[in-house]
C-alpha cells in the first residue's frame, strides 16, 4: 500500500492548472477545508470551475478564492448565503458563471460520476428556468428532466481523522458532500485534524476509503469559517 500523506497543503495542491475543475466539500463551514482554499490561493491557478454546495462567506476560504479572481464559474446550490457578498457582487458584475443546481439533484450528480453513470432522470427542477434546453421524458406519467454526472480534476475535503493510507473519518455532518466528491475526482485531496497509521482505525467506522484518495495533509488545528468572520480575517 501506497503512504498518501504530503507534508503540507501546499505541495497537496501545488499541480493544480488554470482551468481545473475542483470540487469543494462543505456545507456552510462544516467539512470546508479552509487551509486547502487558503494554500490554492497562494498557489495561484486561475479560471478554476468550482463544485461546491455554496460560495463561502466573508473574506476567508472560498469567498476569498472567489474574491482573488481565480474563479471562472461556479456550479453550486446556493451562491448566496447569510454572509456572502462576494460572489453576489462578481456574478452581478459578469465576472464568474452560474449553473445553479438544486441541492439533491447536485449531490445526485456528483455520486453518479464517482459511480460511472452518465445521466440520469429526476422531477426536480421540471417546469422551471434550470429544465430549460435539457431533455424532458415522461416516465412513470411524471415528467422528469435528464441530467449528467459531475466529475472533477480535483477534489479538495476535510476529514476529521485519517490513516496514512487515506482512509477517512469525518465529523459529524462534515462529511456532507465529501464521500460523494471524493469519489468523483481524478485526485481526491484531504486535510484531517489526525492522522494515524494503517490499521488503527476501525473499519466499520470508516466513510471514506482510501482507494478514492491520494493525498493527505495533516492539519491539526483546522481553522473555523465563522471563528475568522468573527475575528474580521481577510485572506490573504
Amino acid at each position: 500500500m501506497i503512504d498518501r500523506r504530503v507534508a503540507s497543503a501546499a505541495e497537496a495542491v501545488a499541480d493544480i492548472p488554470d482551468g481545473a475543475a475542483v470540487m469543494i466539500g462543505g456545507f456552510g463551514e462544516a467539512g470546508s477545508p479552509i487551509e486547502l482554499i487558503h494554500a490554492l490561493i497562494d498557489q495561484g491557478a486561475s479560471r478554476l470551475t468550482v463544485i461546491s454546495n455554496n460560495t463561502g462567506t466573508g473574506l476567508v476560504g472560498l469567498a476569498a478564492l472567489l474574491r482573488a479572481g481565480r474563479v471562472g464559474k461556479v456550479i453550486c446550490s446556493f451562491p448566496r448565503t447569510a454572509g456572502s457578498t462576494v460572489f453576489p457582487d462578481l456574478y452581478r458584475a459578469g465576472k464568474v458563471q452560474l449553473e445553479l443546481v438544486p441541492q439533491g439533484t447536485l449531490a445526485e450528480r456528483i455520486r453518479a460520476g464517482g459511480a460511472g453513470v452518465a445521466a440520469f432522470y429526476t422531477p426536480t427542477g421540471v417546469g422551471t428556468p434550470l429544465a430549460e434546453g435539457k431533455e424532458v421524458r415522461v416516465i412513470n406519467g411524471r415528467e422528469c428532466v435528464l441530467e449528467y454526472g459531475l466529475r472533477a480534476d480535483f477534489t479538495l475535503i476535510k476529514g476529521r481523522v485519517a490513516d496514512t493510507h487515506g482512509n477517512v473519518m469525518y465529523h459529524r455532518t462534515a462529511r456532507n458532500f465529501a464521500p460523494m466528491m471524493a469519489s468523483a475526482a481524478e485526485i481526491t485531496i484531504v486535510q484531517a485534524a489526525e492522522v494515524v497509521e494503517a490499521g488503527e482505525l476501525d473499519p466499520e467506522a470508516i466513510v471514506t476509503p482510501g482507494i478514492f484518495v491520494d493525498r493527505v495533509v495533516h492539519v491539526p488545528s483546522p481553522q473555523l469559517e465563522s471563528a475568522l468572520n468573527a475575528a474580521g480575517a481577510c485572506y490573504p
